[in-house]
């Protein structure tokens, strides 16, 4: 399913040769360079771009907070974004088979996987919600304007609402200091409506059929969009990856034409410069950068492992982090502009109205849409805008988890059925998440979203940083990566790799744990077993890392421990460039290391009586056909 198109591997490419063919003929690469960077692009840029980096902002001092997420981006998200990235196209393999260079360490690759299992479960759960609010917005008036609806509580006060004039002594800023309750109709459409909240997250309730639905849509949207793999999404993302900057553009054009929307920009921006000295600015400024750029998920090493051999991933890799960044302060602007005229429009301050996460959008953005002329325009353009930002981020989840399966296996049976593996993957996903659809759901997501991928990403990425930079070798490393660039890693890049990139990784989980707080959602707070469940769901990602490694030592050759050890940190026969014609160097065929590191080698072509052949296929789950195959060919 998932191939090129009869391009022969044997054309002679050698580093340095750039323009030659180096395609894959087993695995498929991307059609051309564009679809691999809007596809990072789609990847990295997120819902948290738009709902979580304008709050951060916001509270950690406006302005002098850019100053610390630009200097944690320099430090550590673009090196670690690049490390990613040549990880991954160096080998031409998934976030499993890329674990060759030192197969002790397989175990991350593992723990990537459970991450992105998790995330994809409810990252779906949210774009359906999005579903849901991009149908219901195609009508004349907003569900959530007025309070005259039957799911309303005495407590609610609309903006808009025709009640109001009865309070003809009461201004609207009075009413709302008098009425202590004040709900708006936007926060009990969300409450009492679409979730139909319950009052445990261990009461789930009956399943809400409405995002039942769109739960089903979502995935078979992803599905559709990923069932030929790269090769469909590819062309895909050049929609989805785009269509949010028109979307934003829009949205921005309209907000700073409103009345109010420069006190909210201010607001936004103005800088308090006495937090700089404040350790958790820094803590959230790293953080953000951290899981903004989905560093340690496996989908940067998966998208890269398309790259033909010769891509400059250096340039991909600031292009694309700089590109998220910016688009996480250009959504501030859209977000606080819109704020600000509904703070001025209510007489209150724009604190009062300011939220992040899902209470910001779909509970605070839809409330201030409802105040503009067109309403239901501007709410479809929102929502749509999110479920865009969401798919690019989707795709990249799934395909991680197909990629590490179909690499895995890696017999030529499942690659002809890649689109089946998609399938079962996508079936699974809408399955898993069907519980977060009932009453309880949202307990249980941002239990996940807390939980399930925090600080356990932080673990993984420091031991990834150590096993390439110290087990595997940074001078390995950088020749690698001179072999295949034609240059090697900048000396900024090679420090950071090195020591600043792992100390503020370091930094950012012992901040992540100082800072820890039980996880509360508005007035309710999460039972002790709630919050146990939270952190065996960190914990099953990062405990595969031991298990493999035991097993791995266990089962490698050797007398002693310490033989045991050298031979499962060794970098496996197989590990390299994927096709053959790119293994010069020591990595030539001729070159056959004379230990073993694998206690199973079987010849696939004895036919063929060359000692490669031999030396390139382990037997570690069998995924280094790979190579045997293109030499083949």
């Amino acid at each position: 399913v998932d191939t090129c198109c009869g391009i022969s591997p044997q054309n002679g490419a050698v580093p340095g040769e750039r323009g030659k063919q180096d395609k894959s003929v087993k695995r498929g690469n991307w059609g051309n360079q564009i679809e691999f960077v809007l596809t990072s692009v789609g990847y990295a840029v997120g819902l948290g771009n738009v709902w979580r980096f304008p709050y951060l902002c916001y509270r950690n001092g406006g302005g002098a907070f850019m100053f610390p997420y630009f200097i944690m981006l320099v430090f550590c998200g673009i090196p670690l974004f690049f490390m990613e990235l040549s990880f991954g196209q160096f080998a031409s393999q998934g976030c499993l088979g890329v674990w060759r260079v030192s197969p002790m360490f397989k175990g991350v690759g593992y723990g990537m996987m459970v991450v992105s299992t998790y995330i994809g479960i409810y990252y779906n759960v949210v774009i359906c919600i999005a579903f849901y609010y991009f149908f219901v917005s195609m009508t004349r008036v907003l569900p959530w304007t007025y309070c005259s609806n039957t799911w309303n509580t005495p407590d609610c006060a609309g903006v808009l609402d025709g009640n109001i004039s009865s309070h003809a002594a009461l201004n609207l800023t009075d009413l709302l200091n008098t009425t202590q309750k004040r709900t708006s109709p936007s926060e009990e459409y969300w409450r009492r409506y679409v979730l139909d909240l319950s009052d445990d997250i261990g009461n789930l309730g009956e399943v809400r059929l409405p995002l039942l639905g769109c739960l089903g849509i979502s995935w078979v949207v992803v599905f559709l969009c990923l069932i030929k793999g790269v090769k469909s999404s590819g062309k895909v993302v050049y929609f989805t990856a785009t269509f949010p900057y028109v979307v934003l553009t829009i949205l921005f054009v309209r907000g700073i034409t409103l009345e109010g929307a420069l006190t909210g920009i201010m607001y936004y921006l103005t800088p308090q410069w006495d937090k700089i000295l404040d350790a958790k600015v820094w803590g959230d400024a790293a953080s953000q950068i951290f899981y903004s750029l989905g560093c340690a998920w496996g989908g940067l090493i998966t998208m890269a492992s398309y790259n033909k051999f010769h891509n400059n991933c250096y340039r991909d890799s600031i292009i694309i982090s700089i590109t998220n960044c910016a688009t996480s302060v250009y959504a501030g602007f859209v977000i606080f502009s819109i704020l600000g005229f509904m703070a001025n429009h209510l007489g209150v301050d724009v604190s009062k109205v300011a939220d992040h996460g899902p209470g910001l959008a779909f509970v605070a953005y839809p409330e201030a849409l409802t105040l503009l002329p067109i309403s239901p325009l501007w709410s479809i353009l929102f929502f749509f805008m999110l479920i865009l930002l969401g798919l690019g981020t989707q795709f990249c989840l799934l395909e991680t988890l197909v990629t590490a399966i179909v690499d895995e296996v890696g017999n030529e049976w499942i690659i002809r059925r890649k689109t089946f593996v998609t399938l079962g993957v996508a079936v699974a996903g809408f399955l898993l998440g069907v519980p977060l659809t009932t009453q309880a759901g949202i307990y249980w997501l941002l239990l996940m979203d807390n939980y399930a991928a925090s600080f356990s990403l932080v673990i993984i990425s420091c031991i990834m940083c150590v096993a390439i930079m110290y087990i595997y070798g940074h001078r390995n490393y950088f020749k690698d990566i001179e072999m295949m660039l034609g240059f090697p890693p900048p000396l900024f890049f090679q420090i950071c790799w090195r020591f600043i990139s792992p100390a503020i990784i370091f930094f950012i989980l012992v901040f992540t744990v100082i800072q820890y707080r039980p996880i509360s959602y508005n007035d309710y707070v999460y039972p002790a077993w709630a919050i146990s469940i939270g952190f065996l769901m960190a914990l099953s990602s990062v405990i595969c890392i031991p298990i493999y490694a035991i097993y791995k030592v266990c089962r490698s050759e050797g007398d002693t421990l310490l033989e045991r050890l050298k031979n499962a940190t060794k970098a496996s026969k197989d590990w390299g460039p994927a096709l053959a014609e790119h293994r010069s160097g020591r990595y030539a065929p001729a070159f056959s290391p004379s230990t073993e590191s694998h206690l199973e080698v079987q010849p696939l072509q004895p036919e063929k009586g060359r000692s490669e052949v031999a030396a390139a296929s382990p037997v570690q789950g069998s995924n280094g056909s790979a190579h045997s195959q293109d030499s083949r060919l």
